[in-house]
């Protein structure tokens, strides 16, 4: 019953938020938009037992979406993305497509006859699936996704124009740290 109640949650809340992603008027709400729309899809897929696949898709959607608001906040013209901006080009026409794909995956759905199966389930299907799909490189990419997440953090310390020491001066000889704001425990 309350997975009932969770899946239908997650479905329209996926839902939900994906039409928000072309609703909202600027970019950086798009972005946290697309975000909540994943999580809400993971969701699901926690549904289904598959508690790696689901903490996957959660970890890579919210460093990809980190990564698209500081490429924002760096490179727009208008502050952080947050200016109102129309976020859907050719609405007719991308409208129509839409709509038609639609159509098409429902039939498909509907008139597909579905295979079944009489083989017993694993034990542990989140093990099953890494190992479906990663086979002995697991680690390999469990090691990779760490160093891509410190490459990131890193590039985020670095891009920053002041660092903890700055305030001392270049050699670190200053008396009394030079703070942008005053009212610092040293003054």
């Amino acid at each position: 019953m309350w997975t009932q109640i969770a899946f239908w949650v997650c479905a329209v809340g996926a839902v939900a938020t994906g039409v928000a992603v072309f609703r909202v008027d600027s970019m950086a709400r798009a972005t946290f938009a697309l975000l909540a729309s994943f999580i809400f899809a993971a969701g699901t897929v926690f549904l289904l037992n598959l508690a790696y696949l689901g903490v996957l898709v959660i970890l890579m959607m919210i460093m990809e979406m980190v990564v698209m608001v500081v490429f924002m906040i760096m490179y727009m013209m208008n502050p952080a993305g947050l200016m109102p901006m129309t976020m859907v080009h050719n609405q007719k026409g991308s409208l129509a497509i839409a709509g038609g794909v639609f159509v098409a995956l429902v039939a498909g759905i509907s008139l597909v006859r579905w295979p079944s199966s009489d083989a017993s389930r694993p034990a542990d299907p989140t093990r099953a699936l890494g190992e479906a799909l990663m086979g002995s490189k697991m680690l390999v990419m469990m090691v990779i996704g760490l160093c891509l997440f410190a490459t990131m953090v890193a590039t985020v310390i670095l891009a920053t124009n002041r660092g903890r020491y700055d305030r001392y001066g270049d050699r670190l000889d200053a008396k009394h740290p030079d703070d942008p704001v005053r009212g610092g425990l040293n003054r």
